[in-house]
């Protein structure tokens, strides 16, 4: 949950930072915004490996939190920009691997808690990520943007110390042989055809992305110029803060978790592969419903030049929410359960390839925010979820005599 506030609370930040008070272009924050999340995303696959190989699952933990910690503390630099994103970059890759890994490990093979374990994760973390936009964001918007990125490395600290104050709870990892290197595996054939599968999962997963991972970018700058964020209340006018929107999403993520886990226990008894590649397409269609609202308040936006109500944005969380919690989560149940333990971590670092990817081509597409129509760059993160939801779709029908067999 700290990893996370410390996380959320500089993305919230970031691009408003960039834009307003260092005064970058538009177009050169939403690109630096987009590289900064797939450096972020990218590094995992390398954490996972050296996690894997030399400094086993706990000990990459806490070397990435202190990473990401003092990355946090030194964007109150206003010269030390760039390796501060750095540095929350690299710790972010060894941080995310073996803790994800590690929660797998508390249930056995083949135990059907482990979807539903994952989705309580992802609420879990996202307490963080609803906690942040209003600390950290209240913080650099009304008292100085220093004071957020501080609040942020704060949070990971605080995070580390109940980390190293939990190590008794954890199971116990892998044996690591040879000076401290893990002994290289020996993959089965049914290792190798999951591996395929999983490299499948991960670039389809892509396509989800590169819609989704506009909600920080794209759509902060929606809501800061295009959204009417004022509300009257008693005959006292109030404008609600833009960074206050990013805790939208965590807020839903909290409040939908706990009915969804109690919808699949009691109509979905099938765990299998399969299964969950069904549930991860349902999402992508939802999340493509999300783009179609955001399709609608573009389009009247353009045929009256005001502001738009903050209902438009409040419907496509709602939607983006949906799909992320039937596709994100379940996505990491199936890295986990189908990755061989021996190089679990590395295949939990190539899970976040996805988001890489999507965050890059996100950073690409924003950099054409204002330069075309708002309906056709909405449209676009559209066709892309679809385009998710349907392979994925046709992915479960052919897994599923693979996976009965």
């Amino acid at each position: 949950m700290w990893a996370e506030f410390s996380y959320f609370g500089l993305q919230a930040l970031l691009v408003y930072y960039m834009t307003r008070h260092l005064h970058f272009p538009q177009a050169q924050s939403s690109l630096i915004y987009g590289l900064y999340g797939a450096a972020a995303f990218f590094s995992p696959f390398f954490g996972g490996i050296i996690a894997d190989r030399w400094l086993g699952r706990t000990r990459s933990v806490v070397i990435g939190g202190v990473l990401m910690m003092a990355g946090h503390f030194l964007m109150a630099f206003e010269d030390m920009l760039f390796p501060a994103l750095g540095l929350v970059a690299i710790g972010n890759g060894l941080f995310i691997p073996p803790l994800a890994v590690q929660v797998g490990s508390l249930y056995d093979e083949g135990d059907l808690r482990r979807p539903q374990a994952f989705s309580a994760y992802y609420m879990g973390i996202n307490l963080g990520g609803l906690l942040a936009p209003f600390v950290c964001g209240t913080l650099g918007e009304l008292y100085g943007w220093h004071w957020g990125f501080s609040a942020a490395g704060i949070g990971m600290a605080v995070g580390l110390a109940i980390y190293l104050a939990s190590l008794r709870f954890l199971p116990p990892e892998p044996g690591i042989h040879h000076r401290n290197r893990i002994q290289s595996p020996s993959l089965s054939g049914d290792d190798w055809r999951n591996l395929r599968l999983i490299l499948a999962i991960v670039l389809v997963v892509v396509l989800f992305r590169i819609g989704y991972e506009q909600s920080g970018n794209v759509i902060a700058l929606w809501v800061a110029d295009q959204t009417d964020r004022h509300v009257v209340i008693g005959g006292w006018q109030f404008e609600i803060p833009a960074t206050w929107f990013q805790a939208i999403n965590p807020l839903l993520i909290i409040l939908l978790t706990p009915p969804l886990i109690r919808f699949w226990r009691r109509h979905d008894r099938d765990g299998s592969p399969a299964a969950l590649l069904r549930r991860m397409s349902i999402g992508c269609a939802v999340a493509a419903m999300a783009m179609l609202v955001m399709m609608g308040a573009a389009a009247l936006h353009a045929s009256t030049g005001q502001p738009v109500s903050a209902g438009w944005v409040l419907a496509y969380f709602l939607f983006l929410t949906v799909g992320e919690l039937l596709t994100l989560p379940v996505g990491l149940s199936l890295i986990g359960t189908l990755s061989p333990v021996r190089i679990a971590a590395m295949l939990m670092g190539a899970w976040y390839i996805a988001k890489f990817l999507g965050s890059l081509l996100a950073g690409i597409m924003g950099s054409y925010w204002g330069q075309i129509p708002a309906t056709i760059f909405f449209a676009v993160g559209m066709v892309s979820s679809l385009t998710a939801f349907t392979i994925l779709l046709a992915m479960s029908r052919s897994g599923r005599s693979r996976f009965a067999a």
